[in-house]
Order: C-alpha cells, then structure tokens, then sequence
C-alpha cells in the first residue's frame, strides 16, 4: 500500500502545491463516474467478479505487483 501512495505522491509532484486538493478531488470525482458506468453497464460481470474474486486474490496480487514496479521504475527514470 505504501507503493501506491509513493507512486500518486510521485504524480502530485508534477503539479504546484496549490492545485493538489483540485487534482485529488478530479481523479476521485473520475474513478466515482468509471465505477458507475461499469456497474450501469456491466453488472453481471461485476457479479461474477464477486463470486471468482476469493480464488483469483493471489493472482491479483501478483499482477498488481508486477504493475506497480513498472509504474514505479517509468515515473524514476530521468
């Protein structure tokens, strides 16, 4: 978890300090719209997520670390 906050404390560097709380609240605001059109959209998917979700945690895992070191190596290389 202290991966992600590093990586999006990494993001609001790219912005002036006084815009942090606009960008905080802009991406908050994308990922409400984003979930809301998948549920509209997709819910017996999300449904089936629900139920598979419990076996497929170690897979996600892995994927979400392998993720998160790739983001982390792109956003340090200068």
């Amino acid at each position: 978890m202290d991966q992600i906050f590093s990586i999006y404390n990494q993001f609001l560097g790219y912005f002036p300090d006084n815009l942090h709380g606009f960008v905080s609240l802009a991406l908050a605001v994308l990922i409400v719209i984003g979930i809301l059109k998948v549920i509209k959209r997709e819910f017996i998917y999300i449904v089936l997520l629900v139920v598979l979700l419990p076996a497929s945690l170690p897979i996600l895992k892995n994927i979400w670390d392998s993720l998160s070191t790739v983001l982390k190596f792109l956003l340090t290389k200068r």
